[in-house]
């Protein structure tokens, strides 16, 4: 009989549990936002470069551009951003953060930094700075255009 398959240990099992933990410690301490880290995520990048359109952002925060409409019209109907017609190319909406969404944005801040913390808690400073550059380089060898050996 063949010997099963270990999947506890495999990187695409310990990568999903990885972030199963991210997004449950960030329910838990965000709860009162009632915000996805998706959605926290968007609004950031939008105060990072007003009026951009939604395909650019949706590639700025890794999130397909399908699915990121919904997410845009839920924060939206909280007020939190503003869509317009691009008035040069009537098929693209163009986005802003509202200042309820960047007062939202400013106060969630601190409990995302403890979300962070959080994640990284079971590691020691030196390891914690080791499993960043790795993670880093591992989605950065995954992007379109990286180069492969």
């Amino acid at each position: 009989m063949a010997s099963p398959f270990d999947f506890k240990h495999a990187p695409g099992h310990l990568i999903r549990r990885a972030h199963q933990l991210s997004v449950a410690i960030f329910m838990d301490e965000a709860a009162a936002f009632e915000v996805t880290p998706v959605q926290f995520s968007i609004i950031n990048a939008l105060m990072d470069t007003p009026g951009v359109d939604q395909v650019t952002l949706a590639t700025r925060v890794a999130f397909d551009a399908a699915t990121s409409g919904s997410v845009i019209g839920r924060l939206e109907a909280r007020g939190w951003i503003r869509r317009q017609v691009d008035p040069a190319d009537k098929r693209r909406k163009l986005l802003w953060v509202t200042q309820a969404g960047e007062k939202a944005a400013i106060q969630m801040k601190k409990a995302v930094t403890r979300v962070q913390k959080r994640i990284l808690s079971p590691l020691d400073a030196a390891e914690q700075a080791l499993f960043l550059e790795l993670l880093d380089r591992l989605v950065a060898g995954h992007e379109p255009g990286a180069a492969t050996d």
